[in-house]
Formats: C-alpha cells, sequence, structure tokens
C-alpha cells in the first residue's frame, strides 16, 4: 500500500477520480489504493459505464485505460473536449501497456494530461494525480484574483456613479471599444460610455433611452430577466453572467452582450442604485484588444489568443475551425486551454472575461 501523504482537496472534502479500466482487479486495486490516499472513486469498465458516471457526476480528474473493449480511450477524450467543454478543466490521465511515443503523441492532441505506464507505479500514480489537481488549483486561485480584481474595478465604477462624479472614470471609458452600460434593477441606463452611445444612435438592435432594449420584445424580457438575477445573484457569490443576442433589423450579425451583476449592493437600497454592467461587442467590428495584451493578462498562447478573440466577434467554433484551416478536435483542444486558464467553464463566460479583461486595465 501507498505510504505517501495524498489525497483530499477539493476543497478538503476529498477530490473525486473516475476510474475507467476493463481489468476488474487492475481497477479493483486502483480503486483501492485511490480511497486509502483520500479519494473518493467512481469505477466504470468501458466508455458506457463512464460516459452514464459523467452523466450524473463531475469527477476532478480522469484516469482511464487506453484500450477499452468498446471505444478506446483516444475516442472517450475526444467526446469528453468536444461535447463537454464544462469538464475542460478535469485533468485526463491514460493508462497505457505500451511506451509507444506515438501514442503519447496521439494522446496529446487529443488534449490528455499525462500518462501511466503499466503496471503501475502506485506511488507514482499518486503523484501524478496530486500534482495535476494541484496544477488545476493554482490556476483556479490565479483566475480568482483576476475576477476579484475586476469586481472591485466594477465596485469602484459603481461607487462613483452614485456620487455623480463620474467625469474622470467616464472619460477613460470612453476610450474602451466596448459599450459599457450601468443598469438599475428595471433596466434604466444609469451610466453609458461613448461607445454604448454610439450603438443606441445607430437605432440598429439596440435602443437606449432612459430604459435599455432591443427591437423585439422578447430579447429586451431575456435582458430584464438577467437584471432581476443580479442582485441576487452578486449576494449568493454565484456572480452569474448572462450572455445575450440582441437581433439587428439592418440583417448585420447580432450585438452581444454579458450582462453581469456589481459585485455587491451599495448605498440604501434605492431602487435607482446600479445593479448590473453591461458589455456590449459590435461583431462587425473587431474587439479593439490587442492579441499580445490578452495573451499577457491571462497567460495565453498566441495562437489561443487569436481563438478568444475571434470567439468575442461572435463566431462559432465551426467557424473558426474554418477561418484557421483546422480541425475541431484541434480548436477543442484549445479550448480546453482556455477554460482552464480563465477558469471559466462556459463560452459566454469565457468571452465575459476576454471582453472585461481589457476594461479593468483600463479601470485600474
Amino acid at each position: 500500500m501507498a505510504a505517501m501523504p495524498y489525497g483530499k482537496a477539493p476543497e478538503d472534502g476529498g477530490a473525486t477520480i473516475l476510474c475507467v479500466e476493463d481489468e476488474d482487479d487492475l481497477r479493483a486495486d486502483l480503486a483501492e489504493e485511490l480511497a486509502e490516499a483520500g479519494y473518493r472513486v467512481l469505477e466504470a469498465r468501458d466508455a458506457i459505464e463512464a460516459f452514464d458516471r459523467l452523466a450524473t457526476a463531475r469527477p476532478d480528474l480522469i484516469l482511464c485505460d487506453i484500450n477499452l473493449p468498446d471505444r478506446n480511450g483516444y475516442e472517450i477524450l475526444r467526446v469528453l473536449r468536444d461535447q463537454h467543454p464544462e469538464m475542460a478543466d478535469v485533468p485526463f490521465v491514460f493508462l497505457t501497456a505500451l511506451g509507444d511515443p506515438r501514442e503519447v503523441v496521439e494522446g496529446k492532441l487529443s488534449g490528455a494530461d499525462d500518462y501511466l505506464v503499466k503496471p503501475v507505479d502506485f506511488d507514482i500514480m499518486l503523484a501524478t494525480i496530486d500534482a495535476r489537481l494541484r496544477q488545476v488549483a493554482r490556476i483556479k486561485a490565479r483566475a480568482a484574483r483576476d475576477l476579484d480584481q475586476l469586481r472591485a474595478a466594477l465596485a469602484g465604477l459603481q461607487r462613483d456613479a452614485r456620487r455623480d462624479a463620474l467625469p474622470a472614470v467616464s472619460q477613460a471609458l470612453d476610450y474602451v471599444a466596448l459599450g459599457i452600460i450601468l443598469l438599475d434593477r428595471q433596466a434604466n441606463v444609469v451610466f453609458a460610455n461613448r461607445a454604448a452611445r454610439t450603438l443606441s444612435s445607430e437605432a440598429d438592435g439596440l435602443f437606449m433611452g432612459t430604459a435599455l432594449g432591443s427591437a423585439r420584445a422578447a430579447e429586451t424580457q431575456d435582458l430584464k430577466e438577467a437584471i432581476r438575477r443580479a442582485p441576487s445573484s452578486a449576494e449568493d457569490g454565484e456572480a452569474h453572467v448572462a450572455c445575450l443576442r440582441f437581433t439587428r433589423p439592418s440583417g448585420r450579425r447580432d450585438l452581444l452582450l454579458l450582462v453581469c451583476p456589481l459585485s455587491r449592493p451599495m448605498g440604501d437600497g434605492d431602487p435607482n442604485d446600479p445593479v448590473a454592467i453591461v458589455l456590449v461587442s459590435d461583431p462587425e467590428r473587431r474587439p479593439h484588444v490587442p492579441a499580445d495584451v490578452l495573451a499577457s493578462l491571462f497567460g495565453l498562447t498566441p495562437t489561443e489568443a487569436d481563438i478568444a478573440l475571434r470567439l468575442a466577434e461572435g463566431n462559432r467554433l465551426s467557424d473558426i475551425a474554418a477561418q484557421l484551416n483546422v480541425s475541431q478536435t484541434t480548436i477543442a483542444y484549445h479550448m480546453r486551454n482556455l477554460f482552464q486558464k480563465t477558469e471559466t467553464n462556459r463560452q459566454a463566460d469565457l468571452v465575459a472575461l476576454v471582453l472585461a479583461g481589457p476594461m479593468a486595465m483600463a479601470l485600474g
């Protein structure tokens, strides 16, 4: 039995490991070692059972044999990365009886995080799992700090808005290419920067008088629902980000709106207090965010930064694959890295950070 101190987290309740292995005796041994180290273990003997487990649980790491009776490990990994982007931050470790470099290359291209060679050395297995889980924890901690800085910046903007002391802040925000709008609980406009006012003046999908709305009643209602949820979302610490699209009567590409709750209510609960910030992006105009700035902000590679910017333009993943002349599997691999580095699990949240990150820099 392994004697080294591994296990626990997250967060000290014990990480959950999905172990996919068709050899019953080996799977039992792996599960026993993992349980003894303090991990919770889910077992599956093939791909069908693995996907059944994933339908009802979200493991913190997946340990998977390459050679399975129904589908091989590569196929399981590809399905996971392509169809379950919400699990992009879950490390995937292969078990293999062979040390063939071609297997390593194929696995890495599919998005594998590590390899363990059979017969499995349990101390090495536990050390590998521990290292991967710690890496995810570091990424999450860094992302939490980035989000705290963004929320602090938004709180400062909220405070200045309530004090009617916007001149300095509004001047800075007028240099941001995104439309930035503060709304109260009734979706009334408390503040709008120059980009937002310009989009509204075009009367093409975004209408901003006393209140903010769309040319379509259903889209305006979606906005109001997102605003209604904002105060409770902030108080619960959920920081729910709603991604909306406003149709443009001219036929131009839809406007992309991201509705983010302000960090916490301020003041005495006046109904005119701003509760949410709306970021408006025009896909017809590439976001004026230098790729190197975006890469530096989130620790992205040039390709990852390019993909993130294309997402912020409103492109779909299939469109981006065609534009870059790569496979959708390759795009899925980069998306997994983007989700990990930005600590997001959905495209809407990723785009929100891509758009809001440069704004936070301008406010800082």
